[in-house]
């Protein structure tokens, strides 16, 4: 695996660190941020998806990102697709 850092949140302390990577051998985002909670994962395990059963598969979890990282998920988003083009 060949993770490439990207950004973490610029309004991170020392016990918080929601943070981008890219996973260009597997041609992935990564993403370490909050976990969901009890609450918020309910809800998204009992939503419905055209052709997905409900719920969250064991190998799958809900993570929370703050909004404030949307200019580091764009940036990761534009280096995975550069990778696509070697």
């Amino acid at each position: 695996m060949s993770l490439r850092f990207i950004g973490i949140d610029p309004n991170t302390g020392t016990g918080e660190s929601p943070t981008v990577w890219i996973d260009e051998e597997a041609q992935e985002l990564v993403f370490q941020g909050w976990k969901a909670g009890p609450s918020l994962e309910a809800q998204c395990a009992t939503t419905t998806l055209p052709g997905h059963a409900a719920g969250i598969p064991d190998h799958e979890a809900v993570v929370r990102v703050p909004a404030r990282m949307v200019h580091i998920i764009k940036e990761a988003c534009d280096a995975i697709e550069g990778t696509q083009l070697r």
